[in-house]
């Protein structure tokens, strides 16, 4: 897909899953899970061992398909290639690290960047990112993207850490393009329950259609 398409794509769905594992077969599983449970956009943070591998195997194996699989924990530009060289749709990171978007823009790949502050977000679109990781929202609760959305009204952003099915809905509501879910929507893969990943992925992005309605 295009540049434009994934970030349609990735708007439409809402709902960004955050795959952290101790394995890459672990990692592997829990994308599975959040595909089935109907998340297109799948991203394997760089945290995850063999990451650039994993992301190779599933971009090829959904080549062709509406699923779309990105690269997370991002800190540099020499990551980020590496990324893009495996199949990478898109690139996330904690922070701002202009470098790295440059580089995303080069190749024409989505890249969000992380940011904490009304300050951060306007570097962070100045330095040409697509949409901004607010990061982490655990942080500051849903009042914080229609705070930025005041003086930035154009500003695309969409919240990571601390998002649940509970208050997904309210992220929405409050101005986010989508959301970015982790710990909540992976934990019980720890125990091995992937059927809790399919049912937590399905009811988040249920919640978040409900709340554009």
């Amino acid at each position: 897909m295009k540049k434009e398409d994934i970030i349609r794509s990735v708007k439409d769905t809402g709902v960004v899953a955050v795959v952290r594992a101790e394995s890459p077969e672990a990692a592997k599983k829990v994308s599975e899970a959040c595909i089935k449970g109907g998340i297109k956009a799948i991203e394997i943070t760089f945290t995850v061992p063999g990451a650039a591998d994993i992301v190779k195997s599933l971009a090829a194996e959904y080549k062709g398909t509406d699923i779309m699989i990105g690269a997370g924990t991002v800190l540099d530009p020499e990551t980020a290639r590496i990324a893009i060289l495996a199949g990478a749709s898109y690139i996330v990171s904690p922070c701002l690290n202009s470098d790295t978007v440059k580089l995303c823009n080069r190749y024409s790949v989505l890249c969000m960047p992380g940011a904490m502050t009304v300050k951060e977000v306007v570097e962070c679109m100045e330095a040409g990112a697509d949409i901004i990781k607010i990061f982490p929202g655990e942080l500051f609760g849903p009042a914080i993207i229609k705070a930025i959305k005041g003086p930035l009204p154009y500003a695309c952003l969409m919240p990571t850490g601390g998002v649940t099915v509970e208050n997904a809905g309210e992220w929405i509501k409050a101005g986010a393009v989508a959301v970015g879910a982790g710990g909540s929507l992976t934990a019980g893969a720890k125990t091995g329950d992937y059927g809790s990943v399919i049912r937590i992925a399905s009811e988040l992005v249920e919640t978040v259609r409900k709340a554009r309605n």
